[in-house]
């Protein structure tokens, strides 16, 4: 199997900036069906699981990792939390940063725990954001 405890702690490059803007915080308010006033108007804060939109953006270093040759198609996402310094608002340019933070393999397939920590451009701390995969590899690579 690709990926061994020697991954563990494995960090990637923090993504390009990401511009929150208070049109995409009412986008994503209203796909979850959210009527909450503190995501709309002038000065916006974001639902708190739109942490996840950013945080997804860093798995793309995890999965375009040859050393790993994981396959998002082959991944279940099974479990997510975040912990927050403040909240997201309009207006803040945010990068993630993803690390590999624990790894269970067994067989061909792997319990994969990621954290990506959200910080602003000026590196001010937002969010971390903790996630729960399990892969699994064809057995012929196991």
């Amino acid at each position: 199997m690709p990926i061994t405890d020697a991954h563990l702690g494995r960090a990637y490059p923090a993504t390009d900036p990401y511009l929150v803007s208070r049109e995409k915080i009412a986008e994503f308010a209203d796909a979850l069906g959210d009527a909450n006033p503190a995501y709309r108007g002038a000065t916006p804060i974001a639902p708190p699981t739109f942490a996840a939109v950013l945080a997804a953006r860093a798995w793309d270093g995890l999965f375009g990792d040859p050393d790993l040759d994981m396959k998002l198609s082959q991944t279940i996402h099974g479990d997510q939390s975040f912990s927050w310094t403040r909240p997201l608002r309009a207006g803040d340019e945010v990068t993630a940063t993803l690390r590999i933070d624990k790894i269970r393999a067994r067989g061909a397939s792997a319990f994969i725990t990621v954290a990506v920590a959200l910080t602003t451009t000026g590196g001010e701390a937002i969010c971390e954001a903790t996630s729960t995969l399990l892969h699994t590899w064809p057995k012929e690579e196991a």
